[in-house]
């Protein structure tokens, strides 16, 4: 059986980078992805992807650190800053088509983040797509990652289910990089994300013994259409759009971090209030979100140039993921991590917009540099571990043994209502473990939650199934470092502990199972 070098699982922008950058140094290496690249999260960002002059490094370090509330590694910051003009010009050498002009994101003091229009995501994704095709790396779409293969402590693959087949395959490797994204989607409609933001790869990591660091801190978008999650970029307020409320005042900067934006919309509806996004005034709209105008006038009837956009902040990113260091490695031998998958330290406690687009690209070449010297030290054989046979009686176990007495889909709808409601902008201890005592009710009944569907090929019911209780697995975790951070910071608002506390809790969050109890410590 062929084993690889790399098998990079996930095909977003932090995927496909790795994977270019291990080609390049010739490593022999294949792509597991979920659905197809294209489909991705990264495809859906809008705002842009930062470079920083000579002249702004310290300035970006000190403007990421303060957004990131105490909690980011100026380690890995400063590999981000001193890295992005590089990453800038390696996106550009695959043709990327940056505007000459650069834009001003929240929490920043000068214009510093690179853009097309309102579609960065999209051509970034399209560009590192169709430079993997003309490199000739296998892509394996459609592939949903169950396990990893382990023995004596060391990963020597991984397991999916073919969702094409409904087969259970496995793919051998010396070094597994985990790129599968976040877990916004566990808000499902009260968020902006990708329907694959699912969690799979972080539920991966700690259901086979590794560690994950601060999944408690989840960044709200302060401006989704209202009742549709469509993100309306930051690139409005950018570009001068105003917020106002039911009266017609502006009740905040909009040029604030996102936390502290997202948390003013919250209280206005909170009190009443509707919330919009006003760009009437914008005289260069067309030209500056062309995208986004269509989606509005599309999913809510409005035209924009013309009328207030009903909005409401809703989940966007989470900075919480698989603990790594600043080369990418995780606490599972062979196992490396990238993107928002990973918690290398970068965004903290919150994050700064036009961050994240460039940790893909940065993050990618250094994880490629460091799996690349891991692979090249390690003998990898044929594994005797049963860790195949497990996941086919799994899935068949899921099909035909477990009962669908209780329907996942009512389940996962209630979860993602009351995890906005009580675990999302605002929190409290109260709140926290109302929720908490359902997500371990959902743990004992999924048996009972089966399937209807009994096929096998693109059985859409399955994978939706297994995403759920990835979901239920990463909501605990969520939920229990939220109760146990008494404190307020970044993203992480507690209104029964409203300010922050620098000498117990300006520590990373980390959490693993022993024997399937959570275990917490503070780092």
């Amino acid at each position: 059986m062929k084993i690889y070098d790399s098998l990079i699982i996930g095909g977003g922008g932090a995927g496909l980078t790795t994977a270019i950058k291990l080609a390049n140094l010739g490593a022999e290496t294949i792509i597991a992805t979920k659905s197809t690249p294209t489909q991705s999260q990264t495809s859906m960002a809008q705002g842009g992807i930062n470079s920083v002059s000579e002249s702004e490094i310290e300035k970006h370090i000190e403007e990421t650190l303060k957004a990131s509330a105490g909690l980011g590694d100026e380690v890995a910051i400063r590999k981000l800053a001193e890295n992005s003009e590089e990453a800038i010009n390696f996106l550009k050498s695959i043709g990327v088509p940056f505007s000459d002009k650069k834009r001003r994101l929240g929490g920043v003091s000068s214009n510093r983040t690179n853009f097309i229009q309102d579609y960065t995501g999209l051509s970034i994704i399209q560009r590192l797509y169709e430079k993997v095709l003309k490199l000739e790396i296998p892509i394996l779409e459609n592939h949903f990652l169950l396990n990893y293969i382990i023995e004596n402590k060391k990963v020597l693959g991984a397991t999916f289910l073919n969702i094409a087949t409904g087969k259970v395959i496995q793919v051998l490797a010396k070094t597994l990089i985990l790129a599968t994204g976040g877990y916004a989607r566990i808000f499902q409609n009260f968020s902006t994300n990708s329907t694959e933001s699912t969690g799979d790869g972080i539920a991966t990591h700690i259901r086979n013994g590794g560690t994950l660091s601060n999944l408690e801190f989840i960044q709200f978008h302060p401006t989704a259409l209202k009742g549709k999650g469509v993100l309306i970029s930051e690139m409005a307020r950018g570009e001068g759009a105003y917020l106002v409320n039911s009266k017609g005042e502006r009740f905040i900067d909009e040029l604030k971090s996102r936390d502290i934006v997202s948390q003013a919309i919250y209280s206005e509806i909170e009190n009443g209030n509707d919330v919009f996004l006003d760009i009437r005034h914008l005289e260069n709209i067309d030209e500056v979100m062309p995208q986004e105008i269509k989606l509005i006038k599309t999913y809510s009837g409005i035209d924009p140039k013309t009328e207030l956009i009903p909005i409401e902040p809703v989940a966007h990113y989470t900075m919480g993921g698989i603990k790594t260091d600043s080369q990418g490695k995780t606490d599972i031998k062979g196992v490396f991590a990238v993107g928002e998958v990973a918690n290398s330290g970068i965004h903290g406690g919150n994050r700064l917009g036009g961050n994240s687009l460039l940790e893909l690209i940065v993050f990618g070449d250094i994880v490629a540099k460091s799996s690349f010297e891991f692979a090249q030290k390690v003998d990898s054989g044929i594994p005797k571990s049963p860790q195949l046979q497990k996941d086919m009686f799994f899935i068949k176990a899921v099909i035909h043994r477990f009962t669908n007495q209780l329907d996942f889909y009512e389940k996962r709808e209630f979860l993602s209502k009351i995890l906005y409601r009580n675990g999302g902008i605002f929190r409290d201890e109260m709140s926290l473990k109302g929720v908490l005592a359902i997500v371990r009710q959902y743990e004992k009944e999924l048996t009972f939650m089966g399937v209807s569907d009994k096929g096998e090929s693109w059985n859409r019911n399955l994978v939706e199934f297994i995403e759920f209780g990835n979901m239920v697995e990463l909501a605990e975790v969520i939920l229990v470092g939220a109760i146990n951070r008494f404190e307020s910071r970044g993203s992480h608002f507690r209104t029964d502990f409203p300010k922050s506390d620098n000498l117990n809790f300006q520590k990373n969050t980390l959490m693993w199972k022993v024997e399937g109890i959570l275990t917490t410590e503070y780092l």
